[in-house]
């Protein structure tokens, strides 16, 4: 997620790679060479050894609400109520969902869908969370300066374009909301993972401060809540929108119990300007943060080479009893503010990658949170096959 700025016409600094090879490489050899001869799925048969064992597809919830298409940010934001209309749509077009689609007259052309057999467990509607939840990552006064802000009638909140109306932090607590619903869910074992398709999205706003959009840190605000509620010692996060999750990461660059992964377009680039791989963490918590900047231009091939000998290496290392993922979709080669060139196919990859890494250490166990993504026809068909990666 990023607040608008001029597309640049390319790289600014061309020179620039993934890193990625060496140990980690070798490490992702390895682990493929041994899932190939293990274990190998097609649907909801595998292959174990020589032979075929009916697996059922993992159990998904799904959590969002209306409502909160009235997060009103303005005529030409980017970030956008027709977003959500997008979502709930293209769920619907892929046979996901069955309900009915609360906004019926919203009309966009996905082209052909994939049709999956496999529903989606539909989450109740959430209510708002509780403020005092936002004290497990925000700083005193924080939530003041929100309300104050809300009731002088909203307007822009950071001096750039994060935009918080009347409504603001009503809508904000929604959409924790559901966050909060799709942890306790998957952690109560109602499901094995779930997605929380909300708005106002959250990985930019700081301890400190709202900025790129995003008025609570959803994504670290859950991970303390499952802390403290569930007492778990690892919680790993994956942040692969494209612009570096700079709210989560000050969350926790000073904690060894989360592990933070970004992978993100360079910080040189591309807003928030944060995110170089020099930023590892500080005391305690160094080298439980992981920058993966990667040069303009990339597509689904180097984003699953650096997964493949980066990202799961790390996880790996880590063993995290529960997978968590900052999941925008703006790495797409149609999104307008960024210029990498990800593909449908390429989400569900990386998808289908942390998943199949998430049953060697916690079950399987994933929270997915929507972040970013701005082209409606790429998020909505990007969702999709999100889900689709979260199901196998």
């Amino acid at each position: 997620m990023r607040p608008v700025r001029t597309r640049a016409t390319k790289p600014l600094i061309p020179t620039f790679s993934p890193v990625y090879g060496g140990e980690g490489e070798k490490h992702a050899s390895a682990r493929n060479e041994r899932h190939t001869r293990d274990f190998r799925r097609y649907g909801s048969l595998a292959i174990v050894g020589s032979k075929f064992v009916t697996i059922p597809p993992y159990m998904l919830g799904f959590c969002t609400h209306p409502k909160l298409v009235e997060h009103d940010t303005g005529p030409q934001h980017p970030e956008r109520p027709d977003r959500l209309r997008a979502i709930l749509k293209a769920v619907r077009d892929a046979k996901m969902i069955q309900s009915p689609n609360p906004f019926p007259d919203f009309n966009l052309d996905f082209g052909e869908m994939p049709i999956v057999e496999q529903k989606i467990t539909e989450l109740p509607l959430p209510q708002p969370a509780d403020e005092s939840l936002t004290s497990l990552v925000h700083f005193p006064g924080y939530l003041d300066r929100i309300k104050r802000h809300c009731n002088e009638g909203g307007g822009v909140l950071d001096g750039n374009d994060t935009v918080c109306g009347r409504n603001g932090l009503e809508m904000a607590l929604v959409s924790l909301g559901c966050a909060i619903d799709c942890c306790d869910a998957v952690m109560t074992g109602k499901v094995q993972r779930a997605f929380s398709a909300a708005r106002p999205p959250g990985h930019h706003a700081e301890p400190d401060r709202p900025m790129g959009f995003c008025l609570l840190s959803n994504i670290a605000i859950c991970a303390r809540y499952i802390q403290k509620k569930y007492k778990l010692d690892r919680i790993a996060i994956v942040d692969f929108d494209v612009h570096h999750g700079n709210g989560t990461q000050a969350a926790f660059e000073d904690d060894h119990s989360v592990l933070f992964i970004s992978m993100h377009q360079h910080p040189r680039t591309l807003y928030p300007g944060t995110g170089y791989d020099y930023e590892v963490g500080d005391g305690p918590g160094r080298g439980f943060t992981v920058n993966l900047p990667m040069q303009p231009g990339c597509g689904d091939s180097e984003y699953r080479r650096v997964m493949e000998t980066r990202v799961l290496p790390k996880l790996d290392d880590f063993k995290p009893q529960l997978l968590m993922i900052s999941a925008g979709f703006d790495a797409h080669a149609d999104d307008p503010l960024a210029q990498m060139q990800v593909t449908d196919d390429g989400f569900e990859l990386l998808t289908r990658l942390l998943a199949g890494n998430s049953k060697q250490f916690c079950d399987g166990r994933i929270v997915s949170l929507l972040e970013g993504g701005y082209h409606l026809r790429a998020l909505g068909r990007s969702v999709v096959r999100h889900l689709m990666g979260l199901m196998h």
